[in-house]
């Protein structure tokens, strides 16, 4: 399926919506303007002025149109580089100790070739040197929400019984700061989360949140390694996730690691010898089976 994005006064798109009046549909997206479907492709106008076609008949249609059109393999590469997107990703989800970062971030394709320089990628591909090294830059450069739920408040809220589960707060986490964020900068052409549950789970715990917003939502598996915006989310969530790992440790004279093998387990065996569940409520999340290894590890060694 071909992909091409053009803009709104080139060639005889004021025409479009007039020419392609008798193939409209509807469309529920806010910032979609007009939307037609022709011999199997989708005609889209948003608001921003961008206009694109979708289809195997795509550069057929847009060329009726007298526009330079530019064919891409894929939708999410052509978005990648002409819409104004937010991106949202999380870090510390798998990990035993530490919080859970969650980051939404908003990148204009006029940011697209200062990220690429400075090599953004999805997070899990870099280094925690390199993290370390670009996040600061992104942080001033790019305007973002980030939000990190400490392992002690997880644990209060998180569980059997409480307030939220383990998909539901992260429901709660990627829906507050891009509402944070969406209050400070101009409408997206397209929010992208990077897919942790489908969208029905996602809508079924979105009810319980007060603040809440219009605009839709795309959900993508590794969304991180299609769009730049998700890429500098999970980048400056996973600084974030690091730092506050380095800083629990640091308080309780612990390295603590990241992940959920056995090494937090012989590690948290060890808080808990020496401060009790106090210190590991502290410092992880206790619902993870290393809570129930790390107390078997403690009493063997006794």
């Amino acid at each position: 399926m071909n992909t091409l994005v053009m803009k709104m006064g080139q060639g005889r798109t004021e025409q479009l919506p007039t020419e392609l009046a008798a193939y409209q549909i509807s469309n529920k997206n806010p910032y979609v303007s007009f939307a037609a479907k022709v011999q199997g492709t989708t005609v889209l106008v948003y608001t921003s002025g961008k206009v694109v076609f979708q289809g195997r008949e795509a550069e057929i249609l847009a060329q009726q149109f007298g526009l330079p059109t530019i064919t891409d393999k894929g939708a999410a590469e052509v978005d990648q580089q002409n819409l104004t997107l937010i991106g949202s990703d999380e870090v510390g989800n798998g990990s035993y100790f530490g919080g859970l970062a969650v980051v939404a971030s908003f990148v204009t394709p006029s940011k697209h070739s200062f990220l690429k320089e400075l090599g953004v990628a999805d997070s899990k591909a870099l280094t925690d040197q390199k993290i370390q090294q670009i996040a600061p830059l992104l942080e001033e450069a790019i305007p973002h929400k980030c939000l990190l739920l400490s392992p002690q408040k997880y644990n209060e809220v998180v569980g059997s019984g409480k307030s939220y589960n383990a998909v539901s707060v992260k429901v709660a986490l990627h829906n507050q700061a891009i509402y944070l964020l969406l209050q400070e900068v101009d409408k997206p052409d397209k929010i992208v989360i990077d897919a942790f549950t489908n969208y029905q789970n996602y809508q079924k715990y979105l009810k319980q949140e007060r603040n809440q917003f219009d605009n839709p939502l795309t959900f993508e598996e590794k969304a991180e390694g299609k769009y730049l915006a998700v890429a500098v989310s999970s980048i400056i969530a996973r600084n974030l996730f690091l730092e506050n790992l380095k800083v629990l440790g640091q308080e309780l004279g612990y390295q603590l690691p990241s992940g959920a093998g056995s090494k937090p387990d012989r590690v948290a065996s060890q808080i808990l010898e020496a401060y009790g569940m106090q210190g590991l409520n502290y410092c992880a999340k206790l619902h993870f089976a290393n809570t129930k290894k790390a107390q078997a590890l403690l009493k063997n060694k006794g």
